[in-house]
């Protein structure tokens, strides 16, 4: 298995170097093709006590400024990206989080940096990750390399778990030392085989790795700090949550991961 297409996203109020020639180098890595992204929306109408805040003058301006912008990373993705690594370019005029779905529809594997609360210029990370159906590569902040050297597979026996370690194979073949925990107040064999059962599935892609036992319940601070301990800058990780209302209602350590910034996460669902 490998990632024979990846979509980055580029966010628009941010500087695309460091996540374009991280994505670039992975896209080396796989010898895979790199699709660049950028969207963003006008926000819409509001009604106040003095009448429409955005008229339709306002919101043609704010429509011209936003397609400038993404003139400007279409150039930047060009020059940035060696002719050596198949690419394309592609901009959206709407919601950064519905482009990414959008174009997910193309890619083996997401690439993004952490995202933020305005929805029309930033992503939202959980709706995508829970949404696109592909594996969501969140880059550690500023990150301009993916070195991998150690993987963190959090393991749980679980259906996301289990979407999450096949999908990031390719990424844990990469790594030096791959090391899959699982957090538990009491074990038994029930946990001891769990865990070697996902040695011996790694052993047979080729993918040399340890288990662990992290002590106490599932809390996402206790993961990142053991992450931390190992010196992994890689965490793999199902996400678990549901839609209620058309709000991502998550797990503690989900959130915990999607609000990390500091260690590059593969997450999925």
């Amino acid at each position: 298995m490998s990632y024979k297409t990846m979509v980055v996203n580029l966010a628009v109020d941010a500087n695309p170097a460091a996540i374009l020639n991280l994505a670039t180098e992975l896209a080396q890595r796989f010898d895979a093709h790199l699709i660049g992204l950028a969207a963003a929306d006008v926000p819409p109408l509001v009604a106040t006590g003095e009448g429409m805040v955005h008229e339709g003058k306002v919101m043609q301006i704010q429509r011209l400024e936003i397609e400038k912008r993404l003139a400007e990373l279409r150039e930047l993705f060009e020059k940035l990206v060696p002719p050596s690594v198949s690419s394309e370019w592609r901009q959206h005029v709407c919601g950064p989080t519905r482009a990414l779905g959008l174009a997910a529809r193309s890619a083996d594997l997401i690439v993004t940096a952490d995202g933020g609360e305005n929805v029309y210029r930033e992503v939202d990370i959980a709706s995508v990750v829970l949404g696109a159906g592909r594996p969501v590569l969140v880059t550690a902040a500023n990150a301009e390399h993916f070195l991998s050297k150690t993987a963190l597979v959090a393991w749980k026996d679980s259906r996301e778990a289990r979407r999450a370690l096949s999908d990031a194979l390719p990424l844990l073949a990469k790594a030096n030392e791959v090391v899959v925990a699982t957090m538990e107040s009491g074990f038994g064999d029930d946990v001891r085989n769990s865990l070697a059962d996902i040695v011996v599935f790694l052993e047979q892609h080729g993918i040399t790795a340890r288990s662990e036992v992290i002590i106490g319940d599932a809390d996402g601070g206790k993961l990142v700090t053991f992450a931390l301990s190992i010196h992994a800058d890689l965490i793999v990780s199902g996400a678990y949550g549901h839609s209620r209302l058309r709000e991502w209602a998550f797990g503690g350590v989900t959130r915990s991961l999607i609000d990390e910034s500091g260690i590059s996460r593969l997450l999925s669902n």
